[in-house]
């Protein structure tokens, strides 16, 4: 019986290397727990299996023959596009770590550190506990398939090697950054007005009988509730991480418009 070669045209090897240019540079910023102890080839292998995975969404009208410099400029644009994905994804993550490092500063747990899955520093007991429960808190709510979701999105949208801008608002440029403040601070505040009302108690305490140090006495009990009080406001945590996965896809719908 005659075989039919499969045969692989210009077209197809470009929508594959633009699509694998954009995952790429998505997966640079994105907050994947132990992302620098997982091996090179893992990483590769994982973007080329989800560059195939959208095979159907590959660009099919792109130039098969592009000059060099029009490939070079697709490529970054390609990669500058995905890394503004990934960069306002780990908005979301950012936001709950430096909840963690306000709470941490007020309860006292500068004082001890451990080693952050992400970079291998040196990193507060408290911000590391916290990115990886953001990071758990991405996969529980399901934001990973609204990130493959709004991925595909922008295929069909601005299509690789097609006619659109890259160029973004700076208004929601600045909101993307803004929010990371705002969501910190909304996770923050009840912990740290807490533990502000503690210290005034004990130093109203201290000023009525200056024999006791209650100040230094009660340091490990004000980290003690610090953590307890963290920790109750779990569920509200949840939350807050959702609205603001909202407003960030809303945003990035927003830049995607823009780019057309």
């Amino acid at each position: 019986m005659p075989s039919d070669a499969i045969a692989i045209g210009p077209r197809t090897l470009f929508g594959f290397l633009l699509v694998l240019c954009r995952l790429a540079g998505m997966f640079s910023f994105l907050p994947i727990p132990g992302a620098k102890q997982i091996l090179d080839p893992a990483k590769i292998v994982l973007s080329v299996v989800l560059t195939i995975a959208m095979f159907p969404f590959w660009p099919a009208g792109i130039d098969p023959n592009p000059t060099p410099g029009v490939l070079t400029a697709w490529i970054f644009r390609e990669a500058a596009l995905g890394m503004t994905i990934g960069l306002a994804v780990s908005f979301l993550a950012e936001s709950v770590t430096l909840a963690a490092q306000l709470v941490a500063t007020q309860a006292g747990y500068s004082y001890a550190t451990s080693i952050d899955p992400n970079s291998n520093a040196d990193s507060g007991v408290l911000p590391v506990m916290a990115q990886l429960m953001a990071s758990l808190l991405f996969f529980a709510l399901g934001l990973h398939r609204q990130l493959i979701a709004a991925l595909i999105a922008t295929l069909e949208i601005l299509p690789p090697g097609g006619e659109w801008k890259l160029s973004a608002p700076p208004e929601v440029m600045l909101a993307l950054g803004a929010a990371v403040f705002r969501t910190a601070l909304e996770l923050a505040l009840p912990v740290i007005a807490i533990l502000l009302i503690l210290d005034i108690t004990l130093a109203l305490l201290a000023r009525i009988n200056q024999q006791l140090q209650l100040l230094s006495i009660a340091f490990p009990a004000k980290m003690l509730l610090g953590l307890g009080i963290f920790a109750a406001s779990t569920p509200a945590l949840a939350l807050v991480y959702e609205s603001s996965a909202a407003r960030t896809f809303e945003q990035l719908g927003r830049i995607v418009g823009a780019m057309r």
